[in-house]
């Protein structure tokens, strides 16, 4: 299954607490995260983009601030998040500099991830961070989350991310090298379970507790992980990741667990554009504009006709032809206002008429999706 690996195009990277922080001491295994970042940077070098979606803010910060008794209160939680999290942001970018790959730090909670308007400006500014060559460390947002901090995990948070961004392939670092059909800390004779086409009852039933340590989560939220991922398109790996260089040993067959999806990223999104959205909005297009859509390209404004309805950016809208025949569905860049001002121009033009420099394109490709 190395070829997984190699062949992403996206890839995130998830890191428990358990790999990232010693249990003991409660410092970060610095050696541990310079073997990760020389990993993240052939990962690189191969032109994949890299995100990391990093534990451990609490598990560090508990004890610089000296919170080292078993329960602490939620109030100490986040106390202990927003200590950790200048620790952690401060690794990462020493670690990574030493191949002069820029850091960007992103804090997301899971309800980031599901409003619709938060949900686009964090992929919109990922995907910039991307594009600039950086690698964004996601963290979950520990000092408001206060839902996620007793019930949530960055499992979950991860697979959000992954299926936000569109990635292909999002590795888990954990604690276990896998799914197995029994828990193998207590049945050492358990059969691991390599490939997973489709979550079914009975996989759903090898799910065990997590463990005691840092952990939150455990099989179960990693499953769910995988239920998010797969229907985003997004392949999933579990593996054990406590030794160094994690990523390179499962590029060369460490014993995990895939999880394949059925379709891709991109087709997963459309499904999701033309099955799960309802449209707010219409606009009409010319001729040329018919042609180019049907040839594969990005809505420019010039080839709309008339906007009709309000929406937001953002928003699912109809697209018809001038005959009034539904030709696509696509989620547009512009409010109704600002597409009805920039329609019939040039791409351009629309930083003069609007007074800022949104996109090109109306509706990109990736975000189109034909009917007819």
């Amino acid at each position: 299954m190395s070829n997984q690996l190699s062949d992403a195009k996206r890839l995130v990277v998830k890191i428990g607490s358990a790999l990232l922080v010693d249990e003991e001491s409660g410092r970060i295994r610095r050696e541990w995260l310079d073997a990760f970042a020389d990993d993240v940077k052939k990962v690189r070098d191969a032109g994949t983009d890299v995100l990391v979606v990093s534990s451990g803010a609490i598990a560090v910060g508990r004890r610089h601030l000296g919170l080292t008794h078993d329960s602490i209160r939620l109030e100490e939680k986040q106390a202990a998040a927003a200590n950790g999290q200048i620790q952690l942001a401060h690794a990462y970018q020493e670690a990574l500099a030493r191949h002069d790959i820029s850091v960007a730090q992103v804090l997301l909670t899971l309800s980031d991830t599901e409003e619709r308007r938060r949900h686009l400006n964090a992929r919109s500014t990922i995907s910039q961070l991307l594009t600039l060559g950086a690698v964004p460390v996601v963290n979950e947002n520990d000092t408001i989350a206060t839902t996620e901090i007793r019930f949530g995990d960055n499992d979950r948070l991860a697979a959000r991310v992954a299926a936000m961004i569109s990635a292909d392939t999002l590795v888990l670092l954990s604690d276990i090298d896998g799914l197995y059909e029994r828990d193998p800390r207590q049945d050492p004779k358990a059969t691991h379970i390599a490939r997973v086409d489709d979550i079914t009852p009975r996989i759903e039933s090898m799910c065990g507790k997590a463990p005691t340590g840092y952990s939150s989560g455990g099989m179960e939220t990693k499953i769910k992980a995988a239920k998010v991922a797969m229907a985003a398109g997004c392949r999933m790996a579990i593996m054990n990741g406590i030794d160094n260089h994690p990523l390179r040993r499962l590029s060369t067959d460490a014993r995990s667990t895939w999880f394949i999806p059925s379709a891709t990223p991109l087709t997963a999104r459309k499904r999701w554009i033309v099955g799960s959205l309802n449209p707010f909005g219409e606009i009409v297009i010319d001729d040329g504009a018919e042609r180019a859509l049907k040839q594969g390209k990005s809505l420019l404004p010039a080839g709309v006709l008339r906007v009709e309805g309000k929406f937001e950016r953002g928003d699912s809208v109809i697209v018809r032809c001038k005959s009034g025949q539904e030709l696509a569905r696509g989620l547009s860049a512009y409010s109704n206002n600002d597409a009805a001002r920039i329609a019939g121009r040039k791409s351009g033009e629309i930083a003069a008429i609007l007074g800022y420099r949104g996109r090109d394109e109306l509706i990109h490709r990736d975000d189109l999706v034909l009917t007819t």
